[in-house]
């Protein structure tokens, strides 16, 4: 390789293509290799470089805090989930169709790990999504109401392929923290859809987000389309020693 052709590599950021180069040129005067089979020899691992690159930059910005996957999900230990109905949301069909997706269970028994597992699959599928705790959620949407950026928050979250809230439960909430995450699933409504893990079932809602004639309504958007999922099984969460 020429000082020239490695600067030009460097330049246009063709790492992958200035890792294999090398090595290509020998093995084409070698093998008396087609011009155009060694192209494709070195932009077919360039291209695959880039789409590894785009994924890892997906997954960070989805901050999903651990990679679990649906593979290594402990199904036999928590007969509380059926497989079957987990492998055919995994299809991924309720993204397109904006539908919602609701796991509701006592804590430790698989309900963050399922989701995470199911945003994966999705962004892995080239859906955008992102994994955010409940209550760092209803904290963002307090301090969005100091510098009046409640509407820039709700137009980012909005536009996401897949939303997964987790760990809805008693939280200590504010009636304008409320009010903005009502008008998040409002404008989520028949357009994206999101998935809440929760250790509450819906007739408890209202105990966090006050107001029952607002949560009455935000329910009957969330449920209009909707997959309940509930779990009543065994912790996973077992003591250690």
């Amino acid at each position: 390789m020429t000082e020239e052709l490695e600067q030009l590599l460097k330049n246009l950021r063709l790492k992958k293509i200035l890792e294999i180069c090398d090595e290509e040129f020998e093995r084409a005067e070698k093998k008396q290799i087609p011009y155009h089979e060694f192209l494709l020899r070195l932009l077919r691992p360039q291209w695959h470089a880039k789409q590894e690159q785009a994924l890892a930059w997906r997954i960070k910005r989805a901050r999903i805090p651990e990679l679990w996957t649906l593979d290594t999900f402990p199904f036999k230990k928590q007969p509380g989930v059926n497989r079957r109905q987990i492998h055919t949301l995994a299809e991924l069909d309720f993204i397109p169709r904006a539908q919602n997706l609701v796991f509701i269970g006592p804590t430790g028994t698989g309900k963050t790990g399922l989701a995470t597992g199911l945003l994966l699959k999705a962004i892995q599928n080239g859906y955008r999504g992102q994994f955010v705790r409940a209550q760092d959620l209803f904290d963002d949407m307090y301090a969005s109401l100091a510098d009046r950026s409640s509407r820039k928050l709700i137009n980012r979250l909005a536009r996401l392929d897949l939303l997964v809230i987790d760990e809805m439960g008693y939280l200590n909430l504010k009636p304008e923290q409320s009010n903005i995450f009502f008008k998040l699933m409002e404008e989520r409504y028949n357009r994206r859809a999101t998935l809440i893990t929760t250790n509450l079932d819906y007739d408890e809602w209202h105990q966090f987000l006050g107001n029952r004639p607002m949560v009455e309504a935000l329910l009957s958007r969330l449920r209009h389309h909707c997959h309940t999922l509930r779990i009543d099984g065994p912790s996973l969460r077992e003591p250690q020693g």
